[in-house]
């Protein structure tokens, strides 16, 4: 039992060392994949010490882990709360990405009111905090409403105003961030300047897909650098963060990233631009890919690849197994020195069937993927002070000063963190432990149930 005390040790706590910003302490004994055993004081809801096991203040309250993991809540840097939760009453029965455009669009048009929004995301975010995340990114489906749709309704001020409602009641226990989302073709019509605006008074982020309104992935963008030139002045004007979904197809002759990466130094955008997907890099023949990948790493772009999701989407085809695993290169864009991310993406709706809003199973999910393993290195970072860097955080880390937020796991190396899911994991959230669990599924009904 955790001691009921402001002041209490956390004994014998195995943290892989890319959690700890200050470092390993000197004389901690560290195993094989890099992760130091220590004792964590904790004091008023904060990480007061990290000193080597057995140098812990023998006078205090303590908790033996017996050299179990502590890791730091999670961070998921890409997501689709709007979206989440809606696979039941409107399927894609193909599991494509035509019919996952298609299904959201529909439902969009159909359900999207403040109530059916408002519900949702306040699930996704019970899901998320249950499971051990501290901040999230959405992106924010902002099409121009009526373009086709048969919808009257100003969609993106509903789903901004509802952002903005889930951000402030949240605030302390998960903390959001809010990215517009619509073809980038749309920055360039007065719809896209009203955007950015919305956008710009909600603290939100400029974002986009690098595709044609109502098209997919892949397809040509006549005039692709005015198009990104106009978005970059956009976001200059009003000071904001880009990000964008970038080449999501299995398609070699996608590039839109490669356009990205250029715009990016011919606006002088530097570290400020993180693209989600890049699928089609795997795919491009390796002198196509590499040059890429330098210009990416020239641009100081960051990457996130949304492991879950691709898999999944990518290579589909009815009747057909499919031939590649659907992610971008991650391997080849770490080792160039580009920072990658890893998140969960879409959560039960028409792009992803599946999923719980859990960045410790979408870590286990993505290693497997990615061959990130033997060694394991630095791939934890990747679900925690990577992502907490590129939302501009110091959450994912274990650091002195730094609140008691923790996820305490029943495996003390990780191998052991791959091998099961943890439904017993512990969280703490400011030094104390958080009793929410996952909310059943009849909240999505306005009901409630025990089990």
């Amino acid at each position: 039992m955790l001691p009921d005390a402001a002041a209490y040790l956390l004994r014998n706590a195995r943290v892989p060392g890319v959690f700890l910003p200050g470092g390993v302490p000197a004389g901690a004994a560290t195993d094989a994949d890099g992760s130091p055993l220590l004792d964590l004081v904790v004091a008023d809801g904060k990480l007061a010490r990290i000193v080597p096991a057995g140098h812990g203040p023998a006078d205090l309250p303590a908790f033996d882990l017996k050299g179990r993991q502590a890791w730091p809540r999670l961070i998921d840097v890409h997501t689709h709360l709007d979206k989440g939760h809606t696979v039941a009453r409107t399927p894609n029965p193909d599991g494509d990405f035509p019919g996952a455009r298609d299904a959201t669009t529909a439902d969009r048009t159909r359900y999207w009111t403040a109530e059916d929004l408002r519900r949702r995301m306040e699930f996704g975010l019970a899901c998320a905090e249950a499971h051990g995340v501290a901040a999230i990114r959405t992106h924010l489906d902002s099409q121009e409403s009526g373009a086709g749709e048969g919808s009257s309704r100003d969609q993106a001020a509903v789903t901004w105003g509802v952002f903005r409602e889930m951000r402030d009641a949240w605030a302390g226990r998960i903390t959001l961030q809010g990215v517009g989302l619509t073809p980038i073709d749309a920055y360039a019509t007065p719809y896209g300047i009203r955007l950015a605006d919305l956008i710009a008074e909600s603290g939100g982020l400029i974002g986009g897909v690098t595709r044609p309104t109502g098209g997919l992935h892949g397809q040509a963008l006549d005039e692709m650098d005015g198009l990104l030139d106009d978005l970059f002045r956009l976001a200059r004007e009003r000071d904001l963060d880009v990000d964008l979904h970038v080449d999501e197809t299995g398609d070699p002759q996608a590039a839109s990233l490669a356009a990205i990466a250029r715009a990016v130094l011919r606006n002088g955008y530097e570290g400020r631009v993180t693209c989600g997907h890049c699928c089609s890099l795997a795919v491009q023949d390796p002198e196509t890919a590499a040059a890429t990948i330098a210009l990416v790493a020239q641009a100081g772009l960051r990457i996130v690849t949304l492991p879950t999701v691709n898999l999944y989407l990518q290579d589909r085809s009815r009747g057909r197994t499919p031939r590649w695993r659907g992610v971008a290169p991650v391997q080849e864009l770490k080792a160039a020195g580009v920072p990658v991310a890893i998140a969960g993406d879409n959560c039960r709706d028409a792009f992803y069937a599946y999923g719980d809003h859990d960045v410790l199973d979408t870590f286990r999910m993505g290693v497997r993927i990615l061959h990130l393993d033997h060694p394991f290195a630095d791939a934890p970072a990747m679900v925690g002070p990577l992502p907490a860097a590129i939302m501009g955080l110091e959450a994912g880390s274990v650091r002195e000063g730094g609140p008691a937020d923790l996820i305490l796991l029943a495996a003390r190396t990780l191998n052991e963190v791959l091998a099961r899911p943890h439904a017993n994991r512990l969280i703490l959230t400011n030094g104390r432990r958080l009793r929410a669990e996952a909310p059943s599924y009849e909240a999505l009904d306005g009901e409630s149930a025990a089990w």
